[in-house]
């Protein structure tokens, strides 16, 4: 069963993506955390399969989160799902090797980032 790891400070979205997600996948484990270094921590106790990050969190960003996840040895599949949509923050996302989606969160930004975790697009 594929674990989603959903890393985000806005209550709300994480709310969002784990409802869509809950629907389109019943079998998936999703689990959430609300800054990046709580994020790391359930990278460690659970070792997921997919997950999604914002980029501005109080602590550490979400770019920092994922290089941390990345020095675990996690093969985790991550998609940026921000609001910072600045060219640098793509170009970033692009260095890191992980999907960039913008918010607000929708039903279609969910899909993209399901269809990424599942190898359906490669951008």
């Amino acid at each position: 069963m594929p674990t989603l790891l959903i890393v985000d400070d806005s209550r709300l979205s994480r709310m969002m993506i784990k409802t869509r997600v809950n629907t389109l996948r019943p079998d998936w484990t999703v689990i959430e955390a609300g800054t990046g270094l709580d994020g790391l921590d359930l990278v460690s106790q659970h070792q997921p399969d997919f997950i999604t990050m914002d980029v501005n969190m109080p602590g550490i960003s979400g770019f920092e989160a994922v290089e941390r996840v990345r020095a675990t040895g996690s093969q985790a599949r991550v998609v940026i799902l921000t609001a910072n949509i600045q060219e640098s923050s793509r170009d970033r996302a692009q260095a890191l090797g992980v999907r960039f989606l913008h918010k607000p969160v929708t039903d279609t930004c969910v899909q993209q980032a399901l269809d990424y975790f599942e190898g359906q697009t490669t951008s």
